[in-house]
């Protein structure tokens, strides 16, 4: 059990830092793409209940606040996967 937990964490962790990278590639037109403003689609869902409460932050903190929230998502995932390991 533990071991398949690690693989889902390593697995997310996959996820995010490809979303990141597609944020990066399309926000700033690397690779000779275009710049799309919808190139963090892939980032709000993985990081769904803290991107909501971004709304009282300045509006240049708010970017970087969304690429980072799927982090709180991965580090409760990764110490759930800790605590299940523990126990067997």
């Amino acid at each position: 059990m533990a071991s398949a937990c690690r693989w889902i964490v390593r697995i997310a962790w996959a996820y995010y830092l490809g979303a990141l990278a597609l944020l990066l590639i399309g926000t700033f037109g690397l690779f000779g793409q275009e710049r799309d403003p919808l190139s963090a689609v892939f980032l709000i869902p993985i990081g769904v209940p803290w991107i909501f409460w971004l709304d009282g932050l300045s509006e240049t903190l708010k970017p970087w606040a969304a690429a980072f929230a799927p982090v709180l998502n991965l580090i409760i995932l990764g110490t759930l996967c800790r605590l299940i390991g523990r126990k067997s």
